[in-house]
């Protein structure tokens, strides 16, 4: 069986508290000071005002979304469990199985997020489960997406991920078998420098774990086929014999990614307050998987200091260039899909997206290089953020170029919209800026709006 030993387990269902429970006075609780007092420390660290509007609760809502991300820490799968399961009797007098005695079960296209023990960003989660019932007997079916939910808000590994969720399973329904498949999804955020030197970053790492007890310990089970069978539909193409040690040493950017060497050796005093953050959570930061993770974390947060702005346009100084002399007929130029990754200022947690520029430009003049844009985008993004701001600097900074007539829009998803109670997977943000005649001229709005690419066909 690929899952943890069963004594951990029999403790994770005796301990903890109830589900869902929502705790008064949170923001006044120890845990949660102690993390405030951490993230102050990281402000700080930044550079950043702290007592600077829009960051003054910051402290506080990042504490609470950590809370609220690892609350699975106290929570129970016995509780989930025992109210849950229904009797339901199986096939007596025919050839086969189904219902309660040996029928598969599947619930499938869970969506969760969890934290990476080795980062601590979000990744998200896409599961799917399925169990074989025995002793004539069913457990509801949102009870394992409750079961699921609750190893997913932990600091976790994918593998670790998979094995917990059957485990407890298994021990807590007694079925015959139970098997899980993950599709993982983790942010990798470049550093600005990368960016510069690879315009086509890969944002993106994905991987796709299972486990299996009982009748799925044997990855070579017929149960197997019929689970596989039934995931296709969904597009998952599952290669039972891949090495899980494979997903272990490669799954977090942050442990070979190139942009560590760049940052140089972390804050000592930022590293302690991530090192707080942790034991407030309710980890132990000596567990060897968490060893490392504060220096990561503080490494991966420095990208978010103020670049040189002249630096960062090539030599290119805002505010001093002539404008551009437009000379004869004019036309709306658009550069599209720009990528830029950002911080937001509110969590502390990531958001990204692409950026889409229109300006007149005059038939005879070159127009902005896509680079010059695109180093645009790249400086005002790699800060603390709200798309909002971002969406006006960086039409005022192309305004500040070409002398006034721009319009911007920016496609965000934030990791806050799902690493946070609300949780809505797939939402997505636009924000526009119009600046001269775009703010007069709808016919010029939807000239330019309407060459914007559909996501969904790829565009971007």
């Amino acid at each position: 069986m690929s899952a943890l030993d069963e004594g951990h387990f029999n403790a994770e269902l005796e301990n903890g508290v109830k589900l869902n429970r929502l705790d008064l006075g949170i923001q006044d609780q120890p845990e949660t000071v102690a993390i405030e007092d951490a993230v102050k420390v990281l402000l700080q660290g930044l550079g950043e005002d702290i007592n600077r509007e829009g960051l003054k609760k910051t402290p506080l809502r990042v504490a609470k979304a950590l809370r609220e991300g690892t609350k699975g820490y106290k929570q129970r799968v016995k509780e989930i469990v025992q109210g849950a399961l229904f009797p339901e009797v199986g096939l007596d007098d025919a050839v086969g199985q189904a219902g309660g005695a040996g029928g598969l079960v599947i619930v499938r296209d869970l969506d969760l997020f969890s934290y990476c023990e080795s980062c601590l960003l979000p990744f998200q989660v896409k599961c799917q489960i399925g169990y074989v019932p025995s002793g004539q007997r069913v457990v509801g079916l949102s009870k394992l997406s409750r079961v699921a939910d609750v190893f997913a808000k932990r600091l976790q590994d994918p593998q670790r991920l998979a094995d917990e969720i059957c485990s407890a399973l298994h021990h807590g329904v007694m079925p015959a078998g139970v098997a899980v498949v993950l599709q993982c999804l983790h942010i990798q955020f470049p550093n600005i420098e990368s960016l510069f030197l690879d315009s086509n970053h890969q944002g993106w790492v994905k991987a796709v774990v299972h486990s299996g007890s009982g009748v799925f310990e044997n990855e070579l089970a017929d149960v197997w086929g019929d689970f596989s069978s039934l995931l296709k539909f969904r597009g998952i193409k599952l290669d039972r014999t891949q090495m899980k040690d494979s997903v272990q040493q490669c799954w977090c950017p942050s442990r070979y990614s190139s942009s560590a060497k760049v940052i140089g050796p972390p804050n000592r005093g930022m590293v302690t307050a991530v090192t707080s953050i942790l034991s407030s959570l309710g980890e132990d930061p000596l567990r060897k998987e968490l060893v490392g993770t504060p220096s990561r974390f503080v490494k991966w947060l420095m990208n978010f200091q103020s670049p040189n702005l002249e630096m960062k346009l090539n030599g290119v100084a805002c505010g001093r260039m002539d404008p551009l002399k437009q000379n004869g007929e004019e036309q709306i130029h658009t550069e599209l899909c720009l990528s830029f990754w950002s911080q937001c200022e509110h969590h502390l947690l990531p958001f990204y997206g692409v950026v889409h520029i229109g300006y007149y430009c005059a038939e005879e003049t070159t127009p902005l290089s896509k680079s010059l844009l695109q180093s645009i985008v790249h400086f005002y993004g790699f800060k603390l953020q709200v798309q909002e701001r971002l969406t006006r600097q960086i039409a005022e900074t192309v305004s500040s170029l070409l002398g006034g007539d721009v319009m911007v829009v920016v496609e965000a998803n934030h990791t806050c919209m799902i690493s946070r109670g609300i949780e809505k997977f797939g939402s997505s943000t636009a924000t526009i800026a119009v600046l001269g005649r775009f703010s007069t001229d709808p016919a010029a709005r939807a000239m330019f709006l309407k060459n914007i690419p559909n996501p969904a066909s790829g565009g971007s």
